[in-house]
């Protein structure tokens, strides 16, 4: 009798909420709040202790924090594709950030062709929320393409700013001279994105809406609003000393390998002194969070959603939205090296290396946890467990048939092939009884200097493959999530049947290879010497 009046006490507010939707006849409105290069622990509630995330913390006890979601790609252009799609990446022939990284003479392999644009036959997640009679909002960040093949061809109503780039044109303090976007001396454009956001909810307080707020930030150039910068300048002004502010990472297809012993001694050496493409195709990975400019920019973000809710609250709109919280790929830790000749200046550090991935190894453009983990947080009013935790693995293809079931629509499982509604995790299941995740990169990577390659992750474990010299690594991301331990001498029939997993799975969707770069120059520098 006791478990029986729990379940009713439980099942009683969805029950109100599913006769208040059919009372009205309203779906519920949609706000997608996209964060650019944040990474899986840069959020207080995902473990952060230097950058302050109030309102996103709130969502999370509010909805449901997913500790095991991944973006598509490990840079931005797939991920918003996948987003938009509901399909991989490799299906779509659009693997990497548009317009992609320019070849290089020590580049063994030539980066696969890649779509400029999203396609315009596919049916985009704003196209078929329209149809649905959603009114569509797209403000910041596109990276999908130029016109025409920008948001208002694909599905959006409104457009703020009309910049279909993937960062902001003169960074984040005005002037912006961003077409579509007005500003006056101070602006900070966070706020201002924002500003327009919270117009867009006035203007359709009385339709359902579909709120894509995209923010440039936190990518780079890394610029926090002035008085948030003080903030933690003071804070870090605080912390103990650190011991170990960077480590070295190779390349694990490169002949040359080397113990974690013999990396710390090396740091110590002056050929790996300098902040840049270092030697045996290493680069430096920051350690530590504590780049008061990008603390800022966490912090701007952070007010952005509060203000959002703070809206939806105002209107009487918050019990009838969907939020959903997410990244298009990890944190900037390994600095950007698509001029392989670049020197970061050492008294300049905070404008190339944005923050800690740890306890999560590699960075944005790597396909370690870094690289592609993501923080992810869902409220479904009424629907969802407030305050729950998923750990089930999820991946940004699955937004798009969430979403359709969330607003009561039907799936369109031959648009969003790749994807998997989310709604049972919300409501509490525990397990999709999905069998594996992928991902492809045939590219070079601004961001580090790792061969390009794959990864798939089947249960706890994780291969990568990569494609210069047909290396592979595997890990078992439950006992380490680091990817500390490579077990793919020691298990070698998992790493085979995963290998041979991923390349059925890259035949099925027709991913595009690499092929000899013509010309190659094994002398040519990659930056290092």
């Amino acid at each position: 009798m006791k478990a029986a009046l729990i379940l009713l006490l439980t099942c009683l507010p969805m029950i109100a909420a599913a006769r208040a939707e059919a009372a009205d006849g309203r779906k519920p409105n949609v706000v997608f709040f996209l964060i650019d290069d944040m990474g899986w622990t840069d959020l207080a509630c995902y473990g952060s202790t230097f950058y302050e995330t109030e309102q996103i913390d709130r969502l999370a006890l509010q909805g449901t924090r997913f500790t095991q979601a991944y973006a598509a790609c490990h840079v931005c252009s797939p991920t918003r594709a996948a987003v938009m799609t509901g399909k991989y990446p490799a299906r779509l022939m659009l693997t990497d950030w548009l317009s992609g990284r320019r070849e290089f003479a020590f580049q063994r392999l030539k980066n696969a062709r890649i779509h400029q644009a999203l396609p315009l036959d596919e049916l985009t997640l704003a196209e078929a929320l329209r149809r649905h009679g959603y009114r569509t909002g797209h403000f910041g960040k596109w990276h999908l393409g130029e016109d025409p093949a920008g948001p208002l061809q694909q599905g959006f109503d409104v457009q703020v700013p009309r910049w279909n780039k993937g960062w902001p044109k003169a960074g984040y303090h005005a002037p912006f001279k961003f077409l579509g976007l007005e500003d006056k001396p101070g602006d900070y454009l966070t706020d201002r994105l924002t500003d327009e956001a919270l117009e867009f909810i006035d203007d359709n307080a009385d339709r359902p809406f579909f709120l894509y707020l995209s923010h440039f930030a936190v990518h780079d150039p890394i610029h926090g609003r002035p008085d948030l910068v003080e903030k933690y300048e003071r804070k870090r002004a605080q912390l103990p000393p650190d011991a170990q502010p960077f480590i070295l990472e190779g390349n694990p297809d490169s002949k040359a390998s080397f113990t974690p012993t013999q990396l710390a001694a090396m740091l110590d050496e002056e050929a790996y002194a300098e902040y840049r493409v270092l030697p045996n195709q290493m680069v430096k990975i920051k350690q530590r969070q504590d780049n008061v400019q990008f603390a800022a920019m966490v912090e701007s973000v952070d007010e952005s959603l509060g203000r959002v809710v703070a809206k939806l609250r105002a209107l009487d709109l918050e019990q009838d939205t969907i939020i959903i919280l997410t990244s298009d790929n990890g944190g900037m830790s390994g600095a950007n090296f698509g001029r392989p000749t670049r020197v970061v200046n050492p008294r300049r550090l905070d404008a190339a290396y944005s923050t800690s991935n740890l306890p999560l190894r590699g960075a944005k453009g790597w396909l370690y946890e870094g690289g592609i983990r993501v923080p992810l947080i869902i409220k479904w009013p009424g629907r969802g467990r407030a305050g729950s935790v998923s750990r089930e693995p999820v991946i940004s293809t699955d937004f798009y048939p969430t979403i359709l079931e969330m607003i009561g629509a039907t799936q369109l499982p031959d648009k969003h092939r790749d994807g998997v509604s989310l709604a049972p995790l919300v409501r509490g299941e525990k397990t999709l009884g999905r069998d594996a995740i992928y991902w492809h990169f045939p590219h070079y990577s601004n961001h580090g200097m790792q061969s390009p390659g794959g990864a798939i992750r089947s249960g706890k474990y994780k291969l990568l493959e990569y494609f210069e010299n047909g290396s592979i690594q595997l890990f078992d991301l439950e006992a380490d999530p680091g990817e500390h331990r490579d077990l793919a001498k020691t298990r070698p029939a998992i790493a085979q049947q995963l290998l041979d997993k991923l390349h059925r799975w890259r035949r099925d969707v027709g991913a595009e290879m690499m092929e000899p770069n013509p010309d190659y120059d094994p002398t040519a520098s990659a930056g290092g010497s």
